[in-house]
């Protein structure tokens, strides 16, 4: 999909969209050991190796709005994203960002950041990530720098 087809779409047609390419980088990513999930392991990560860090999701619902070290962390994070030049999008639905990175025997407390980092060797490529790379270029000429994406219900 070029950047073209996204921004031609309806609203709605684009939330849809991009919420089903998210769930589809992150099934796969899983899929193929390529996912980091939780604040203090995303940031361990960031700190490390920052260039193999290609995406960026970051999950608010109500229960944890007002935890004012949470809101530090995604604060540092964005900035973070945003210096090295990596694309961040929010979700409000931690429970259903949970389902999709954890396993039916686990499921993640610290689901609140989650980050799809790049394979040691190049041989995986899901064009669904390109799409959410162009959905946040998009975003960011409409200075909506951290766009929320709204994951499709199972």
């Amino acid at each position: 999909m070029t950047l073209e087809e996204v921004v031609t779409q309806k609203p709605s047609e684009r939330a849809q969209c991009t919420g089903k390419a998210l769930e589809e980088v992150l099934v796969s990513s899983k899929a193929n050991d390529c996912l980091t999930i939780g604040v203090y392991e995303s940031a361990k990560v960031m700190n490390v190796d920052p260039d193999s860090v290609s995406f960026c999701v970051l999950a608010m619902d109500e229960v944890f709005e007002c935890d004012i070290a949470l809101q530090i962390h995604f604060t540092l994070i964005q900035a973070f994203c945003f210096d090295n030049d990596i694309s961040i999008v929010s979700v409000n639905d931690m429970q259903r960002l949970s389902e999709i990175v954890g396993d039916n025997a686990e499921q993640f407390e610290d689901a609140h950041c989650v980050l799809i980092t790049k394979p040691a060797e190049d041989s995986w490529e899901d064009p669904a990530l390109e799409k959410l790379h162009l959905f946040c270029e998009e975003s960011r000429s409409y200075n909506e720098w951290v766009p929320e994406i709204t994951l499709p219900e199972r």
